[in-house]
């Protein structure tokens, strides 16, 4: 059975962290992510394999651009280093722009991204509401990077498909599955990723429009995701099945699970190329490193989230 709308919203207060790790507490659940957690996943580092679980920004028009069109400029002609007429070398400047909140860049979703009422984590208030350019929950919190046991699972290649549908959501007893499959458990501090096969689809047909139904986490598994302590939570869509199945809360796992649980996001990943080496060396867990650009009061920043193996 899933929840109803209003056993959702209750996970509001159930599952909230607010207070957990005292009351200036702005890193949420990368409190998780301890130092013995941080070397265990470095000792699961065995090929000297690394795997990038981003997907290429592409600048131009695309369905799935929501937030505008990414442009790359040239700022200027490529010009000599110096004015001396026998300078060989040239550089090439570019100026790039691109909203990376959406559901085309792989970025990670600071806790100041997303507000509950009027509130972000720890009765913070929103962006809006600070001015100056600066968030106690920006982005810059995790700005020292973000290294810990990753885990994949592959709920399509559980259901033998190559990609879920549209609107299809991932429960609780699917991740369990998953996990008796790939002989794997998640535990606390870990970051979780969750392959769809979204990558696969969009590599075949190209992206879907930014409204489209999309698979996802269904809001069922914030509960399990509290209960194994999670850190952090990606997946190769935007995280959330669209349609959520709750007309009132169109994205219950970054609507509750940032501004209660202080969970930390990683949307929009490529997992192809990682699916495809833990199925060959027959694990599924590895070293997960990523760091955030340090965007000062940002809610969030594009990033490459490397896979060690």
């Amino acid at each position: 059975m899933t929840p109803t709308e209003a056993e959702v919203r209750s996970y509001w207060s159930t599952l909230s962290n607010w207070g957990r790790w005292g009351d200036d507490d702005t890193s949420g659940t990368l409190n998780l992510v301890s130092d013995e957690k941080r070397r265990y996943a470095a000792r699961l580092v065995h090929e000297a394999t690394t795997v990038s679980c981003a997907r290429r920004v592409r600048f131009g028009s695309s369905p799935d651009n929501v937030y505008g069109t990414p442009r790359c400029t040239a700022v200027g002609p490529g010009g000599r280093l110096t004015d001396h007429p026998d300078e060989p070398a040239a550089a090439a400047i570019e100026e790039i722009s691109f909203a990376f909140h959406g559901r085309s860049v792989t970025h990670l979703d600071a806790l100041s991204h997303i507000s509950w009422e009027g509130r972000t984590f720890g009765d913070r208030p929103t962006c809006e509401d600070v001015g100056g350019g600066s968030h106690p929950l920006s982005v810059t919190v995790a700005s020292s990077g973000i290294l810990t046991r990753g885990v994949l699972l592959d709920e399509a290649k559980m259901r033998g498909v190559p990609w879920l549908e549209g609107g299809v959501g991932v429960l609780p007893e699917h991740l369990d599955a998953c996990e008796r499959r790939q002989g794997v458990r998640v535990g606390p501090g870990d970051a979780v990723l969750l392959r769809t096969g979204y990558g696969a689809k969009r590599a075949d047909e190209g992206p879907d429009p930014g409204d489209s139904a999309q698979p996802g986490w269904h809001a069922a598994c914030l509960p399990w995701l509290r209960e194994r302590d999670v850190a952090l939570v990606g997946s190769d869509t935007a995280n959330d099945v669209t349609p959520s199945g709750y007309p009132g809360i169109r994205s219950p796992i970054h609507a509750i699970g940032i501004p209660a649980m202080g969970l930390w996001l990683l949307d929009n990943c490529d997992l192809e190329a990682l699916a495809g080496a833990c199925e060959r060396l027959g694990r599924w867990e590895f070293c997960l490193v990523l760091a955030p650009l340090a965007l000062d009061g940002a809610s969030g920043s594009p990033v490459n989230p490397l896979a060690l193996l």
